[in-house]
Parts: C-alpha cells; sequence; structure tokens
C-alpha cells in the first residue's frame, strides 16, 4: 500500500480532469450513437470520481500541509477546480441515465464546491504576500475557473427541464447567471494567458497539456450556451435574451474553434521540432476533455440553431476524443503498473515527482 499513500500524498489537485475527459467522452459517445461505450464509460466514471474523493479525503486528513501548500500555489491552487467540474460532468451523465434525483443532489454538492473553492483560492491568490511573475504563476489550469462555472451553469440548464414552475424558472436563472460569470472570467484570464504567450519566454515544457483548456473552457460555454436557447420558452428572461444567447454561442465556438489549429501546432513544435518526450503525465486528460466536449458542444449547437451544416465536425472529433481517451487511459493504466512493481521491489528508487498543472 506504500505506492497508494505516495499517489495520495502527491495527489495532483487537477487530477478530477479524469474524471471531466471520462465524462464528456461518455456523452459524446451517446450523442454519437455508440451507446454501450456511454455506458461503460459512466460506470467507470463513477468508480474513478468515488476513488479520487477517497485520495482527496485521505490527503486532507493525513496530508493536510502539502494539500494547503497546494491550495495557496499560484500554479497548482486552480486545479482543485476541476472536482467542481467533474461533480458538473458526472450530474449530467447521471441525467441521461434518468438518474435526476442523484443528479440534483449532484448539483447541489457542486455549487457547494464552487462557492467554497472559487473564493478560497482567489481569496488566497489575491493576498497572499510572496507571489510569482505572470510567466511563472499561471498556466491554462487557471481557466478551470471558467470550465468550473460553466459545468454548474450546463448542469442547471439540464435539470430546469425536469422541475415544475416556478422552480423551472429559478434554475434557469441560475444557469444564466454562471452563463455570464463564466464568460466574464474567460475574458479576464485568457486575455492574461495571451500576454504572457506573446511577450515571455515559452519552452517546450512551458506548452503544458493543460493550455487545451484555452478551447475547453469556450466548447463548454457554448454548450451551455445552447442549453439557454433552447430552454427560452421555459423562462421569460431567456426569451428576451435570445438574440444576445445565440450570438455570443457562436462567439464563443468561433473562438474555441479558433484554437484548435495553434494549439495542435504548439503541440507540434513541443514534440516533434523541439522533441519533448511523449509519456503519460496526468495533465494529459485535460487535454482529452477539450477535444469531447468540442464534440459535445458542436453536436447541440447545431440542433439549438438548426445548423446541420456544421454536424460533420462532432461526427469526425468524436473518433479523436475516443482515440485520445484510450491513449491517455493506456498511459494511466501503465503508469499504475510501474508504480505497483517498484514498490513490490524496495531496490528501485520510485519517481515521486509531479507535473504542474
Amino acid at each position: 500500500m506504500n505506492w497508494l499513500a505516495k499517489g495520495a500524498r502527491g495527489l495532483s489537485p487537477a487530477y478530477f480532469a479524469l474524471v471531466m475527459a471520462t465524462g464528456i467522452v461518455s456523452i459524446a459517445s451517446d450523442r454519437a450513437g455508440f451507446r454501450t461505450i456511454a455506458a461503460v464509460l459512466l460506470w467507470l466514471n463513477a468508480g474513478q470520481y468515488l476513488v479520487l474523493w477517497i485520495l482527496t479525503s485521505w490527503r486532507l486528513l493525513r496530508y493536510r500541509q502539502s494539500l494547503a501548500d497546494d491550495l495557496t500555489d499560484h500554479r497548482s491552487g486552480p486545479g482543485f477546480l476541476s472536482a467542481v467540474a467533474a461533480t458538473g460532468v458526472v450530474g449530467n451523465q447521471l441525467i441521461l441515465a434518468g438518474a435526476y434525483d442523484l443528479a440534483f443532489g449532484f448539483w447541489i454538492f457542486g455549487l457547494f464546491l464552487w462557492i467554497t473553492l472559487t473564493y478560497a483560492i482567489f481569496t488566497n491568490l489575491t493576498i497572499k504576500e510572496n507571489k510569482p511573475t505572470i510567466d511563472q504563476g499561471i498556466t491554462g489550469a487557471w481557466l478551470l475557473a471558467v470550465v468550473s462555472t460553466q459545468s454548474i451553469a450546463l448542469l442547471s440548464a439540464l435539470l430546469a427541464r425536469h422541475f415544475e414552475q416556478p422552480l423551472r424558472l429559478h434554475i434557469n436563472f441560475v444557469a444564466l447567471t454562471m452563463w455570464l460569470w463564466g464568460g466574464m472570467m474567460y475574458i479576464s484570464i485568457i486575455s492574461l494567458i495571451f500576454y504572457r504567450y506573446m511577450f515571455f519566454k515559452f519552452s517546450p515544457a512551458d506548452f503544458v497539456p493543460s493550455y487545451w483548456i484555452n478551447m475547453g473552457a469556450m466548447a463548454i460555454s457554448t454548450l451551455a450556451g445552447s442549453l439557454l436557447i433552447e430552454n427560452a420558452a421555459d423562462a421569460w428572461f431567456l426569451e428576451t435574451l435570445i438574440p444576445f444567447l445565440k450570438g455570443f454561442t457562436i462567439f464563443f465556438w468561433a473562438a474555441g474553434t479558433w484554437w484548435i489549429p495553434m494549439l495542435l501546432i504548439l503541440g507540434v513544435w513541443r514534440h516533434l521540432y523541439r522533441g519533448f518526450p511523449l509519456s503519460y503525465d496526468p495533465s494529459y486528460w485535460s487535454a482529452v476533455f477539450p477535444l469531447g466536449m468540442y464534440t459535445v458542444c458542436t453536436f447541440e449547437m447545431s440542433r439549438a440553431m438548426s445548423l446541420d451544416f456544421l454536424l460533420f465536425i462532432p461526427r469526425v472529433f468524436v473518433y479523436l476524443a475516443l482515440l485520445a481517451w484510450a491513449t491517455a487511459f493506456f498511459g494511466l493504466i501503465k503508469s499504475l503498473v510501474s508504480s505497483l512493481i517498484r514498490d513490490m521491489q524496495p531496490g528501485l528508487e520510485s519517481n515521486t515527482s509531479r507535473p504542474n498543472f
């Protein structure tokens, strides 16, 4: 069990991206008609979510100082918000499975996590006396603030459909406000990330996979906006905002689409041109999630706004998302087996370093 204790102590705050990625690829598979794959990934994701909370609780009880250090660190702190997004994605899966009461419980828990973690993290980073420069302190993981917020907007919009008025109206208002907050956060954070890209030295090691959330944050914003458009008949304030909702939803989708070639080019530069080694890293789950989310959001936006000519995109991207997930999952299993073997052979030194998100 030594390797498990090490895993709990060094658990990355952003490891819930594993649940985010598995959940959204399951949903993408369901939209593409791959029902068996979707069901298998649903059950797998439930187990992953439970295991990660057990390890997180273990870390909180046994390695509290290590967890507190991560929570107040500029690079790792925002990673804790992946727990909010993971909760929202699992809630989304439960709705597709028809477990509405359980999904409502996840919605309440997600709201609690969002309020607690958002203000704890950003308050700590604000009042912290010793702060890094922007090139040392910011990564794509900061955009988990956007993804976590939009995950609550998304789950709210889905849940609202299964309640009677006036509760349906109230939950739709929560969805709208969270969607707007997410958009506000993206504009603020992506400006800092773009500034870091353009005006500071950028090495292959700096291009961590979490920068794919540049696109993923826009994809989940697109999905939440599409659901709000579809819910307009249930809430008068949504009906009056239809032109605004449609305009910004397409804006989010277009912004996310713009990032895809840029991120692919940087990936080629990192691994092929500069020869940076390609090996399993927990942060790769934050690159799988955007691919699945882009698939689902394009499916939903096409339906919400009758943009059927875009459907060829998600029909291709679903295979890319499945391939990326399978590759990362194989790397995870291989990494776990290697850790177990090292633990069984004390003479071998194990690498306990953890990648930054």
